[in-house]
This record gives C-alpha cells, structure tokens and sequence, in this order.
C-alpha cells in the first residue's frame, strides 16, 4: 500500500493506493492530518507532490515510517517532457499529464485544472507533453478587482450569476464567473483547431462546478493529480 499526497496552494489531499487502485482520499488535510494518516496506514512509500514550502515536518515524519520521494524535476517519468523548463513546471501539471497518458493512452488530451490558478495542460497520443496555459481563477480574479480598485468590493464566489449584473457585486460576479466560462470554452475550441479527437479532462476544486457549463464533452476526474503521482510513484518503483 502506498500513499499519495497532493499539497497545493490552499489545501492539501491525500489518496491511499493499492498497487493502481485508488482505495480512499482524504481531501482538505492539514499539515498535523497528513502525518497522522501516514502514521496510521503505514504505507511502504509514500511520494509528495507539492506547489508550496515548508512541508519539512511531513517530510521527517513521514521519513521514520515509510520510504519518502517529493516529487521534482529530477525523477524519471512515464511520459516524454518537452516544456521548454521543465525546472519551473508545476508537479501538479506534471502529475494531471502522466494520468491522462495513463487513464486514455494513445490519445491527445487537454488537462483543465480549475483551482487557484486555471492551467491547460497538452500530452499528445505520443505520450508528449507539450506545455500549455495558465490564468487566474475566479476567486484570483475576484480579489484582484478589489486589491487594484480603490472602490470595487470584497466578493466571494457562489453559483454562476446572471449574464446582466444590477448591482456592482452581480457584475464583478458575471464578469469573473461567465468570463472564466468564456475563457474555457474558447481555450478548448483553439486546441481542437491543432488537435483531432482531443480528449477534454477536467479535475481541480472547481472541476464539479464548470463541468455542466462547458459547451464540449468532458470527463470530470477531481482526483486525477493524485492518479498521476501514483503511476509516478509505480514507474519509479518497477524502474
């Protein structure tokens, strides 16, 4: 049994594999709720793969119990890396790559991410990945409008508003909700223009939520960062 750890820019999640399967996920864990559950399964490996600093607790911790790896641009993946620097490239990114080859091989696929940031990721039925975009996330887009205004609001995101705001609060909503909606859209229909039979993927905290309002046949996988440092894990392993 190995385990998994995605640790992002606002919450961390854990997954308890058993060879490829995925058994059980622990989302939003802190820091004390990560070791914890690492004390608790005492799994043979465990790999980390982290966008943010300051996890070495976990790391000593989870060192005394099981062989530890924290994913980096170092390690051999499954997949051909063609990003032009590849030692600025976001695990995340690396991992929803390596699932997506895993999960639909032989196929071209774009990866949405939609959390903090919104990242577009290509990995070509080569098993190529290609590079691809990033932009902000709603909430990002939210708390920009009113950090560089002196008199726009604070806003929180909830549902998706009405096309035609009536108040200051609506508008900022329709523009950073229906123009993240717009904005994916027209991503996805530039990819098709490049790539036949694209395979769209979406995953993130925001996945279940944009799902329903994108025009194109997607497949939601909210867990697919943490498929992704699995095989990782598993390729390095039978390596």
């Amino acid at each position: 049994m190995n385990i998994c750890i995605d640790i992002g820019n606002t919450s961390a999640k854990l997954g308890v594999f058993k060879e490829d399967a995925l058994q059980s996920v622990m989302p939003n864990v802190s820091d004390r709720g990560l070791i914890k559950a690492i004390e608790w399964h005492k799994p043979e490996h465990v790999l980390i793969g982290t966008v943010r600093k300051g996890i070495s607790k976990i790391i000593e911790r989870a060192s005394k119990i099981s062989d530890i790896v924290v994913l980096n641009h170092g390690i051999p993946l499954p997949i051909q890396n063609l990003y032009g620097t590849p030692k600025t490239l976001g695990v995340d990114r690396i991992a929803v790559a390596v699932a997506a080859n895993y999960l639909y091989p032989r196929n071209n696929c774009l990866i949405v991410d939609v959390g903090t940031c919104i990242t577009y990721d290509l990995i070509d039925e080569s098993g190529a990945y290609q590079g691809g975009g990033i932009s902000p996330g709603v909430e990002m887009r939210l708390k920009a409008m009113h950090k560089f205004t002196s008199k726009l609001p604070v806003v929180a995101s909830h549902g998706k508003p009405e096309l035609i705001g009536k108040t200051t609060k609506e508008c900022m909503l329709s523009g950073a909700i229906n123009g993240t909606i717009a904005e994916i859209n027209g991503i996805i229909g530039q990819y098709h223009q490049f790539y036949d039979n694209l395979t769209i993927l979406f995953c993130g905290g925001g996945a279940i939520f944009f799902e329903s309002k994108i025009k194109d046949h997607i497949f939601a996988i909210p867990n697919l960062v943490l498929i992704g440092l699995n095989q990782i894990l598993r390729y390095n392993l039978n390596g």
